[in-house]
C-alpha cells in the first residue's frame, strides 16, 4: 500500500475519500454532498478513477499541517503533496522511498529543486483549473463593472432610461447613434494600469490574462519576483501604496492570515485613483469593511466586486447590500466554478502520483517547474 503524505487543505482532503474506499461513511456523505449539485454521481466518478489507477488504491494517506509533521511522516513516504510546506534537503535525505514531490500548484519556491534532482526525485506541478476559474471570476467582475453591466442590463426602453435620469438623444444624419442615452462611466480595459495585490498562483493567472488586454500590470507581494519571471508575466513590482495610487483596476488576491487581515484599509483606499475599480475574489476580510463602506459612501471607487462575503449568507442588514443595484457586485462565493474543476485537478494529481509510484514517468505537461 503506497504511503502519501499530504499537506492539509480543504480540496486535498477529498483525496481521503477518493483513494480510500474504506473511509468513514460520515466523511463520504459530506464529500458527496459537497459535489451533489455539479457531480451527482461522485461515488461513480471515484470508482472509475480507481479502475484507471490500479495499485494506488487503497493508499495510506497521512495529512500534515506543519514542517515537523511533514519531516516525520516523509521518512517512509512514496509521495508527498505540498502547497506551502517546504520540501528541503533535510526532508529529502530522510525520505529514502520518495518517488515524487507533487506541488499543488505551479510555484515551486517551497521545494529545493536542486536537492530533488540530486536524489533523482521528480517534482511535478499542477496548473489548477480552480485557480484559473478564480482568475476568470475576477476578470468577469472587472469587465462587468467597467462596462456597467449590472445597472444597465435590460435598461433599453425609453421609459426605463428616462426613469434612470437619462436623456435620449434624437437621431441625426450627422452622427451615429451609439450611446444614445448619454450614459457615463463606461470604461475600457485596454491601456489601463492593472494592480494585483498578492502575486501567487491566481495573481499570476491574472497577469497572463491582462497581457491579452494589453494592460500595464503592476503587483505587490512580500517578495519580488526575478526579472526573468516579471518579463514572462508582463508585470512590474511596486510598493503597496504605489499600486493603490497608480491602478485603474485593482484585484486583491491573498491568503487570509494575521498579516493580511485588513491589509487594505482606510489609508490604502484613500490613495486610489478617482473611479478606480476594486475586486476581491479571495477573502472579504483582506479589505477592512468599515474602510470599504467609507470609500463607497464618499465615491472614491468607481465600482467594487466581491465573491466571498463578510458573512455567508449575507446579513440582510449589511450596508453593502444598499449598493448592489449600482456599482457593487456581490456574488455568493462562486469563483471556483463548477465542482468538476476540483475533480479534474485531483484526477491529474492522482494520475501523476500513480505513474511515479508505479515507476512510470510523470506526465509531460505536469513535470514543468515554471
Amino acid at each position: 500500500m503506497p504511503k502519501i503524505v499530504i499537506e492539509d487543505d480543504h480540496i486535498l482532503r477529498i483525496l481521503a475519500v477518493i483513494l480510500d474506499p474504506g473511509a468513514p461513511e460520515q466523511q463520504k456523505a459530506a464529500i458527496c454532498n459537497f459535489f451533489a449539485h455539479d457531480v451527482p454521481d461522485f461515488p461513480g466518478w471515484c470508482e472509475r478513477l480507481r479502475v484507471r489507477l490500479p495499485g494506488l488504491i487503497p493508499a495510506d494517506l497521512v495529512y500534515v499541517t506543519d514542517q515537523a509533521e511533514l519531516a516525520a511522516n516523509a521518512v517512509d513516504a512514496d509521495a508527498v503533496i505540498v502547497e506551502n510546506l517546504i520540501v528541503d534537503r533535510a526532508v529529502l535525505v530522510a525520505a529514502q522511498r520518495l518517488a515524487l514531490v507533487q506541488k499543488f500548484g505551479t510555484i515551486t519556491n517551497n521545494i529545493d529543486l536542486v536537492a530533488c534532482a540530486e536524489r533523482n526525485v521528480p517534482v511535478s506541478v499542477l496548473r489548477r483549473r480552480v485557480n484559473n476559474a478564480v482568475a476568470e471570476q475576477a476578470f468577469a467582475l472587472l469587465m462587468a463593472l467597467a462596462k456597467r453591466i449590472r445597472p444597465l442590463a435590460g435598461v433599453v426602453e425609453a421609459a426605463d432610461l428616462e426613469a434612470a435620469g437619462l436623456r435620449i438623444r434624437p437621431r441625426s444624419p450627422y452622427t451615429g447613434y451609439s450611446n444614445f442615452a448619454g450614459i457615463t462611466g463606461v470604461k475600457t480595459l485596454f491601456g489601463t494600469t492593472f494592480g494585483i495585490v498578492g502575486f501567487g498562483e491566481v495573481g499570476r493567472e491574472l497577469a497572463r490574462y491582462a497581457k491579452s488586454f494589453e494592460m500595464e500590470t503592476i503587483y505587490f507581494q512580500r517578495r519580488r519576483l526575478s526579472e526573468a519571471d516579471e518579463r514572462a508575466l508582463g508585470a512590474t513590482y511596486a510598493p503597496l501604496d504605489e499600486v493603490m495610487e497608480r491602478s485603474d483596476l485593482l484585484v486583491v488576491q491573498l491568503p487570509l492570515n494575521d498579516s493580511t487581515r485588513g491589509l487594505i484599509g482606510y489609508d490604502q483606499l484613500r490613495r486610489v485613483k478617482p473611479g478606480a475599480l476594486l475586486v476581491n475574489v479571495a477573502r472579504a476580510e483582506l479589505i477592512d469593511r468599515c474602510a470599504l463602506l467609507e470609500a463607497l459612501a464618499k465615491g472614491l471607487l468607481g465600482g467594487f466586486g466581491l465573491d466571498v462575503g463578510y458573512s455567508e449568507p449575507a446579513d440582510p442588514a449589511d450596508p453593502l447590500l444598499s449598493y448592489r443595484d449600482g456599482n457593487v457586485i456581490l456574488m455568493p462565493h462562486t469563483a471556483i466554478g463548477a465542482r468538476e474543476n476540483a475533480l479534474l485537478d485531483l484526477d491529474r494529481l492522482c494520475t501523476n502520483v500513480w505513474r511515479a509510484v508505479a515507476g512510470h514517468r510523470a506526465l509531460p505537461d505536469q513535470s514543468r517547474t515554471d
